[in-house]
């Protein structure tokens, strides 16, 4: 089996776990970082343990002191992030697309992976898939919305774009690692939209020739920049910021 990009099902496997070792071995050190640093309600530093970080974490996000249960810190703080919605709704439109829009297209991504698994080596589906043709054209509901939240993530890094050229006090606030990792997100999300357009034949088809090298391209940086690289850099506020908003349990 190849993909589009023309890996062979084997590279494809050996990439993925790869770039899930680095993220979780990044996060791992991450979190012993955050271990040396973590007190709370007058105990002492973890020292760098990872264990006890995690047990003062939990400790934390599901303390009796907070004025909300952790379900609604979840879903009103995190899931629809109504704290940057009160403040700026621009900002809130850019979270929540760029957000929801990686989730779900990681989502949906992990959906097809494992069935790919399930097919090669559980014979499952069989009745399902169409045979020489990429896997995700047999589910043709997830080919919609794996569309659908790209557009959605691509507003976001648009608006994301936007207000660093346009408002004076973010621009004069944005750093090149902000050019860098705003930059890297948009051309993950434009060299998707490219790569499909060329494979489909819409205006790009004539240059449909050099479509699998930019369907590999997007793969390669797809798993750097928005799997392998989220430890190590700006994108870890994806999941601190989660982390904090739970550990002093939400509202304002």
């Amino acid at each position: 089996m190849e993909y589009y990009s023309g890996l062979s099902f084997l590279i494809m496997i050996v990439a993925g776990f790869a770039t899930v070792i680095l993220f979780f071995g990044g996060l791992l050190i991450q979190m012993k970082k955050w271990g040396y640093g973590s007190t709370g309600y007058g105990k002492d530093g973890q020292g760098g343990s990872i264990v006890g970080f995690l047990k003062l974490l939990l400790s934390q996000i599901f303390d009796k002191k907070h004025e909300q249960g952790v379900l609604t810190t979840l879903v009103m703080d995190i899931l629809i992030q109504r704290r940057i919605l009160k403040r700026s709704v621009i900002r809130w439109v850019m979270h929540i697309t760029i957000f929801w829009g990686w989730i779900m297209l990681f989502v949906f991504s992990m959906l097809i992976f494992i069935v790919e698994l399930l097919h090669k080596y559980g014979g499952m589906f069989g009745d399902t898939i169409t045979h020489g043709r990429p896997i995700v054209e047999s589910f043709p509901v997830i080919v919609t919305l794996n569309e659908v939240f790209g557009y959605v993530l691509l507003i976001g890094v648009l608006i994301a774009i936007a207000r660093r050229l346009f408002i004076t006090e973010v621009r004069n606030g944005t750093t090149f690692y902000d050019v860098f990792l705003t930059g890297g997100l948009f051309i993950i999300v434009i060299t998707g939209f490219i790569s499909e357009w060329m494979r489909e034949g819409y205006f790009l088809e004539q240059y449909s020739a050099i479509a699998p090298p930019a369907a590999l391209f997007h793969v390669v940086i797809s798993l750097l920049f928005c799997v392998a690289m989220i430890p190590f850099t700006k994108y870890i506020h994806i999941i601190a910021t989660p982390l904090s908003i739970l550990v002093n349990g939400g509202g304002e």
